[in-house]
């Protein structure tokens, strides 16, 4: 395990949802996100004085922290510059912070990535323990795609052996587009028993990534492009359906990548009373279709050309 810190300039010209690196002419800093520095901690015990007194430096945090934890096909800059651009467009305060796993980086390379997901389970299980020592409120954990995998096998083990450094202080989980089979996600929320609040899926029938994935695994869907929330229904969760938001290209991402849906999910204040318990105080939030079956709730977005203060 490797503890490292990056600086990051998030560039003036660009649109939300946009990550572009620098090319080889050399970075553009005015359209480019750049590392700005960065510099690697000794210890685990240096990692976190650093989190603790980053946590002190940014009162608005109020002592959160946002583990992000990426998907197939990254490399660790792919990683960091998604978690400051979320941060950036979504107006997060909580202190960002990334959990990477040893990616091929090769898009052929689906098997190996899978392999390495599960092999990274006893070091994200140690990286979360770290970031609860130092003396973090409250934990967000987010996974993208096959890193949803990952988030998932942990969570599991970590109730399997009754962990009550972590779990106790997890204020949520915002799986994006999970490359996981329905069936293998019921046993681990089956395992886990109560799952974190609010606990939030992202979802999308345009996602052409997990189609190929669900071709490979030669069943007809993953849980990131769920059709039908009955599925899940008897799991206390919320299921936000972003079909009706584009971006052109693989749809893989749609949450962190497309304009409207980041101006929507953006104007989100409170994360409870957004995904929470109360339907009421949902819907004059998220504009959209809002269905309660069993014990998930299914919200099923819909483009709106404004969006006041109101």
């Amino acid at each position: 395990m490797g503890y490292l810190a990056y600086e990051v300039s998030v560039p003036p010209l660009r649109n939300p949802g946009d990550v572009r690196t620098a090319r080889l002419k050399g970075p553009d800093v005015q359209r480019d996100f750049v590392a700005t520095s960065a510099s690697r901690f000794a210890t685990p015990q240096v990692f976190r004085v650093a989190v603790r007194e980053a946590l002190k430096a940014k009162p608005a945090a109020r002592g959160n922290v946002i583990v992000y934890v990426h998907g197939y096909n990254n490399t660790i800059g792919d990683a960091v510059f998604r978690l400051a651009q979320l941060t950036h467009d979504l107006k997060i305060d909580d202190l960002p912070v990334s959990y990477t796993w040893p990616s091929a980086e090769n898009p052929l390379a689906y098997a190996y990535d899978r392999d390495s997901a599960l092999f990274a389970r006893d070091g994200l299980e140690e990286f979360l323990t770290e970031v609860s020592k130092s003396g973090a409120r409250s934990i967000t954990i987010v996974g993208h795609s096959m890193g949803s995998l990952l988030v998932m096998e942990t969570l599991r083990q970590m109730a399997i052996r009754n962990d009550r450094q972590v779990m106790p202080k997890l204020n949520g989980v915002v799986l994006m587009s999970p490359d996981l089979d329905v069936d293998l996600f019921r046993s681990q929320a089956t395992r886990i028993g109560d799952l974190p609040e609010p606990f939030v899926i992202f979802t999308s029938s345009r996602d052409k990534a997990l189609r190929l994935s669900a071709r490979l695994t030669g069943l007809p869907a993953r849980l990131g492009n769920l059709k039908d929330v009955e599925e899940v229904a008897d799991l206390d969760v919320t299921v936000i359906d972003v079909s009706n938001f584009g971006t052109g290209g693989l749809d893989h991402f749609a949450a962190a990548e497309n304009p409207a849906l980041l101006k929507i999910l953006g104007q989100i204040t409170a994360v409870d009373a957004a995904f929470g318990r109360d339907n009421a105080g949902r819907a004059g939030l998220l504009p959209g279709t809002i269905l309660t079956v069993q014990s998930a709730t299914s919200i099923i977005l819909s483009p709106v050309t404004a969006i006041t203060g109101n």
